[in-house]
């Protein structure tokens, strides 16, 4: 919602898998089935602390409306400097009673203008998308949100009419990985906001070790595949991929309106005040 508030004018732009859905009750889930994402841009200078200031007026205002539709912010660590904002919904229908919603609070709305007046002063741009969740393109996608801290975002574009390799190509992606245990990641498409055929990916890490064990998992990846499978995906690829980019993002709770769930998992890292001044009132109980 923080992000449509202000980009129902864009369509507004944000990643990733195991996304806030407000109707989910545990940590871990399954991604949602619509992502909204929500895409800026900072002006040289104008990122970290005082990036968070101004976005910390959208998470007070969600917070004072108790607005029950959570999102989650992850900045770049690679390519160019910007943060994503990432809403999930389960379906085109909540999307819309939560603009609706938001746009009968007028308290709320007003809020969110004083919020968009400052954070505005820190972009160079912004842009945004919608995807839809691909199930047979995506392996054991479930995630715990709560405690994982990075995401592996890649985007592909697909070169027109050859649809049919792409998908030749994904489904043995998705064969040879699966038989390597810690492979997993969710798959969706775009389909407003940017270029057609465009699909994206995203891998949830709890450290960056983990990237250091995928690096190391290559030749599992080419011993599954096998000679024969990776020279015809290698052809597959020439034909069905017209450009690719992977870069990596690391989860900012300062920036996030994070779900209750995600909160009491790890109070320490989603709420550090919070998880203080609870244990300031714990030592003053027993008297310490």
């Amino acid at each position: 919602m923080k992000r449509f508030a202000g980009w129902m004018l864009l369509i507004v732009l944000a990643v990733g898998s195991g996304i806030a859905v407000a109707q989910e009750k545990s940590a871990a889930m399954p991604p949602p089935k619509i992502l909204v994402i929500g895409r800026e841009y900072t002006k040289p200078g104008k990122a970290g602390a005082a990036h968070e200031k101004t976005e910390s007026a959208f998470v007070q205002a969600m917070k004072k409306a108790k607005w029950p539709t959570h999102y989650l912010a992850v900045e770049s660590l690679s390519g160019k400097s910007r943060t994503l904002f990432l809403t999930g919904y389960d379906s085109f229908a909540d999307w819309e009673k939560d603009q609706q919603a938001g746009d009968k609070n007028a308290a709320f709305s007003a809020d969110l203008a004083r919020a968009w007046a400052g954070d505005g002063e820190m972009l160079s741009d912004t842009d945004g998308g919608v995807f839809q969740k691909n199930e047979e393109y995506s392996l054991r996608p479930n995630v715990d949100i709560a405690h994982c801290r990075y995401f592996e975002i890649g985007r592909f574009v697909i070169r027109p009419g050859h649809d049919q390799e792409w998908d030749e190509l994904v489904k043995m992606w998705v064969a040879a990985y699966g038989k390597i245990p810690e492979a997993h990641w969710v798959t969706y498409q775009e389909i407003y906001g940017g270029t057609n055929n465009v699909y994206i990916y995203f891998v949830q890490m709890k450290s960056a070790a983990e990237e250091d064990q995928a690096l190391a998992g290559d030749k599992d990846f080419e011993a599954a595949m096998g000679a024969d499978g990776m020279k015809k995906m290698g052809e597959l690829e020439a034909a069905a991929i017209q450009e690719s980019q992977t870069n990596l993002f690391a989860f900012n709770p300062k920036m996030s309106y994070p779900r209750d769930e995600w909160v009491k998992a790890d109070p320490d890292y989603w709420a550090p005040k919070a998880a203080g001044t609870a244990a300031t009132k714990k030592k003053a109980a027993a008297g310490q």
